[in-house]
């Protein structure tokens, strides 16, 4: 069966980061990791909830430190993704995580950049990159972040915002959002997937986002699902991830199909595939599995992540046709 065509809107590219090529560059550039073996490593992706995860997932980083070192990460991503469907990314990256170690936020750029420019020809898939701030360092941190990649602004979709989310609301952050927007970006921001309705409704109203990430608990407000119905505001939903960070406890047990039913702008996503057990193509069939969607249903989610997507209008139509042809 072939995968459906996707376009993948929620995927942090050093969530890509799988075991063999973690040792592969620590060896190239001598860092030394605390596990022995693939298979150690492999082991000790168990997560308690998004803290426990985000140790892990930063610890890791510390093999990434040139420009090689980010178009590799950024290829063997993109190799993973077309096999799975994936016809468009719009990919995430952490700056401030990398340049709090010393790694220049120009090295970070051009590195991924460089495997992006190359993905239509090499893997047929068209790209977007969207930098995100962490909102567990400060407004001003993410303001600092901003200047340092104005000269990239060219290569920049859109601003984010990621990491542990509880007790970081989104208006932290409404200045660097401000910036961003006069600056001709989209904006999007994880909401609502550990933290509350109000955290949504925020990224919303203050930061004046175009798509949310996550959103799974706006399904507690039903003020705030008529406001993202009748937006047509995309949520970029993770369902192996929800599972994988607790936010629910087995994938039969997840919202999707509520959120569809209410009318939502829903989009299927992997997040950070290497740590959550699947690829965006694995998180389709994981949900057609435990969820029992149908072909129809599978392919709304798909047309809604096109409809979703920061596309010239041509690129979406072809892109829609291909979903339309797509058959099980």
């Amino acid at each position: 069966m072939p995968p459906i065509p996707t376009a993948e809107l929620h995927l942090h590219i050093e969530g890509t980061l799988e075991p063999d090529l973690a040792f592969a560059l620590a060896e190239r550039n001598g860092v030394e990791l605390p596990y022995a073996t693939q298979e150690e490593l492999r082991a000790a992706y168990s997560f308690s909830d998004l803290q426990d995860f985000l140790n892990l997932y930063y610890a890791l980083m510390t093999v990434l430190r040139t420009e090689d070192d980010f178009a590799d990460l950024t290829n063997a991503y993109l190799a993973r993704a077309r096999a799975q469907g994936v016809r468009h990314a719009e990919i995430f990256f952490d700056p401030q995580a990398h340049t709090a170690r010393g790694v220049e936020i120009d090295t970070v750029i051009r590195g991924i950049a460089r495997a992006l420019d190359a993905a239509p020809r090499t893997y047929g898939i068209t790209t977007r990159l969207i930098m995100c701030f962490l909102r567990d360092e400060s407004a001003e941190s993410a303001l600092e972040t901003f200047e340092a990649a104005r000269p990239h602004l060219d290569r920049i979709a859109a601003v984010g915002l990621d990491s542990a989310e509880v007790g970081n609301p989104p208006s932290k952050f409404r200045e660097v959002y401000a910036l961003a927007r006069e600056a001709g970006l989209k904006c999007v921001a994880h909401a609502g997937e550990e933290g509350p309705p109000a955290y949504v409704w925020e990224a919303l109203d203050i930061l004046g986002v175009d798509r949310v990430d996550h959103g799974v608990r706006c399904l507690e407000d039903e003020t705030l699902v008529a406001r993202l119905v009748a937006d047509r505001t995309p949520l970029t939903v993770c369902p192996l991830s929800n599972v994988r960070l607790r936010v629910v406890d087995r994938l039969a047990d997840h919202p999707l199909p509520a959120m569809l039913d209410a009318g939502l702008l829903v989009t299927v996503n992997s997040d950070d595939p290497a740590y959550f057990g699947g690829y965006v193509g694995d998180n389709y069939t994981a949900v057609r599995d435990a969820l029992g969607l149908d072909e129809t249903t599978l392919r709304t989610l798909a047309r809604n992540s096109f409809e979703a997507a920061f596309l010239d209008e041509e690129t979406r139509a072809a892109y829609l046709k291909e979903v339309d042809g797509w058959t099980r």
